[in-house]
C-alpha cells in the first residue's frame, strides 16, 4: 500500500499518498454505479420491446388484439419515460413515486392479461418496488409484482383448483427469489455506505497519526487494510456457506417436488403431497435465509438439543424423499459450543442432501457419538457411491461445493472430515470435532 520512497518521505506526504488512492477507488465504484443505474433505466424498455416482439410473433390465444396491446405498451413506455427518464429528480418524492408505481402495476396488469409474454416487463416491478418505495410498501409492491409475474408464467389467471395451487407456488417462489436478491442487494449497498464512511474516518485518523506518530503510520494503514479485507473475505465465505446450506438446498428441493408434482398431476393425493412439500420447503428456506442474514443459529437448535434436531431432520428428510433414515445417539448427550452444534447440523443436512441428489440409496443411517474429547457425526448410505481419492473426492454434478463447504466448516472448529466411498458400495461421511462445552468461547 505504501512504496519504499513514501516510507522515507515525511509523514504528511505518506498520508497524502494513501488518501490519494481513495478517490480513485471511489471513482471506479461511482462509475460502476452509474453504469448500473443506466442499465436499470433501460431494462423497462427492453422488457416492453421483448414482450411486444414475442406477442407479435406468437400471439396468446384469448388475449387482446395486437393493436390495443401495442398501444398500451407505448403508453407504458411513455409513463416510465415521463416519471423516471425525463424527471429523474422526482425519484426522491415518495408520494409521486407511489402514484408512478400504482400506474406501472396497472399498465403491467393490462399487458399481462393481453399476453403472458409481457411477464418480461412485469418483472421490472421488483426492481422499482425496492428502489422507489419506502418501508412496508416495498413488500406490498413486490407481492403485487410476484402475482403479475406468476400469472404470466402460468399462462394467465388460474382456471381450476390445481391451477390455483400451482399459481400460488409460483407467486411464493418469485417472491422468495426476488426478496432474497433484493435484500442481499440492500445489504451490499448498506455495506458500501459504511465502507465509504469508514474510509473517510480512516483518512482523518491517518492525518492525525501523521502529526503524532509519523514512523508508524504506514504500518498502521497496512494493518487496517488487511483487517478490512480479512473481514470482507470472512463474511463472503460465511454468506457463501449459508446460501449453499439454506437457499441452494431449499430451491433444489422445491424444484424436485414441483417436478414430481407435474408427473403426478393425474393422481390428486400424490400431487397434493408434492405441492405441500414444496410449500413447506419454501417457507423453511425463507426462514433459514433470514436467520442466516442476521447470523442467527438455525431454528432447530434454538428449540431443541443437537441430538433431537438431528432426529427431527432425519424424519423430515425421510418423509420428503421416501427413504428410511435411522438416527441414533451414543454416549451422554450434553450441550456443546453453539458453533460446534451448527457445524454438525449443517454437515448432516449437506450429507443427506447429497444422498438425495446422487446416491439412489434404499436406507440411510445417521449416528451422533459423544466421547470425552470429541463428538463424531457419521452418515452412511447403501447407494451408488463414487470413486473417492484419498477420501476427499466428490460427485461433480453440483460443482463439488457441498463437500468443500462441509470440510471448511469442520476445519473451522478444529475438526476433521473423512469420506469413504466406492462405486456400488455406498458412501460413509464422518465429521469429528472437539467436544467444546456450551460455555466455551
Amino acid at each position: 500500500m505504501v512504496s519504499g520512497d513514501g516510507m522515507t518521505s515525511s509523514g504528511c506526504d505518506r498520508t497524502a499518498g494513501l488518501a490519494g488512492q481513495t478517490p480513485s477507488e471511489d471513482d471506479r465504484i461511482a462509475s460502476w454505479r452509474a453504469r448500473e443505474a443506466h442499465l436499470h433505466r433501460m431494462l423497462p424498455y427492453a422488457g416492453l420491446l421483448v414482450g411486444s416482439l414475442l406477442a407479435t410473433a406468437a400471439p396468446a390465444p384469448g388475449g387482446l388484439p395486437l393493436t390495443p396491446t401495442l398501444v398500451v405498451a407505448v403508453a407504458s413506455a411513455g409513463w416510465i419515460a415521463w416519471f423516471l427518464t425525463l424527471h429523474p429528480q422526482w425519484q426522491g418524492r415518495r408520494r409521486l413515486m407511489a402514484v408512478y408505481y400504482v400506474g406501472l402495476l396497472a399498465l403491467a396488469a393490462v399487458l399481462v392479461s393481453a399476453s403472458p409474454w409481457y411477464g418480461f416487463f412485469a418483472w421490472i416491478g421488483f426492481l422499482h418496488a425496492f428502489h422507489l418505495l419506502q418501508g412496508g410498501w416495498r413488500f406490498v409492491g413486490m407481492c403485487c409484482s410476484a402475482v403479475l409475474v406468476a400469472t404470466a408464467q402460468s399462462g394467465g389467471l388460474p382456471r381450476s383448483w390445481s391451477h390455483w395451487s400451482l399459481w400460488l407456488v409460483l407467486v411464493l417462489f418469485n417472491l422468495v427469489i426476488a426478496g432474497a436478491v433484493s435484500w442481499l442487494s440492500y445489504l451490499g449497498e448498506r455495506e458500501d455506505t459504511k465502507r465509504k464512511r469508514l474510509v473517510v474516518e480512516l483518512a482523518a485518523a491517518n492525518s492525525r497519526l501523521a502529526e503524532t506518530i509519523q514512523e508508524n503510520e504506514g504500518l498502521h494503514a497496512q494493518l487496517v487494510t488487511q483487517a478490512r479485507e480479512a473481514g470482507v473475505l470472512d463474511e463472503r465465505q460465511r454468506m457463501a456457506r449459508e446460501i449453499h446450506d439454506t437457499l441452494a438446498q431449499g430451491l433444489t428441493g422445491i424444484i424436485t417436488q414441483l417436478e414430481a408434482a407435474e408427473q403426478t398431476r393425474d393422481r390428486s393425493p400424490d400431487w397434493r403431497r408434492h405441492v405441500d412439500n414444496a410449500l413447506a420447503l419454501a417457507r423453511e428456506s425463507l426462514t433459514e435465509a433470514r436467520r442466516s442474514v442476521r447470523a442467527v443459529r438455525p431454528e432447530p437448535l434454538e428449540t431443541a438439543r443437537l441430538s433431537d434436531a438431528l432426529t427431527e431432520l432425519g424424519g423430515r428428510w425421510s418423509a420428503l424423499h421416501g427413504v428410511p433414515a435411522s438416527v441414533s445417539t451414543t454416549g451422554s448427550p450434553r450441550p456443546l459450543h453453539p458453533e460446534v452444534e451448527v457445524t454438525l447440523l449443517r454437515a448432516a443436512q449437506e450429507a443427506l442432501a447429497n444422498v438425495a441428489r446422487h446416491a439412489a440409496a434404499s436406507r440411510v443411517g445417521v449416528t451422533l457419538s459423544y466421547m470425552p474429547d470429541v463428538v463424531t457425526l457419521d452418515v452412511r448410505d447403501d447407494g451408488a457411491g463414487f470413486e473417492a481419492t484419498n477420501g476427499s473426492a466428490a460427485p461433480k454434478s453440483d460443482g463439488g461445493y457441498g463437500l468443500t463447504a462441509m470440510r471448511q466448516r469442520v476445519t473451522r472448529v478444529g475438526g476433521q472430515l473423512a469420506v469413504e466411498s466406492e462405486p456400488g458400495g455406498g458412501t460413509a461421511i464422518s465429521a469429528s470435532v472437539p467436544a467444546l462445552p456450551g460455555g466455551a468461547g
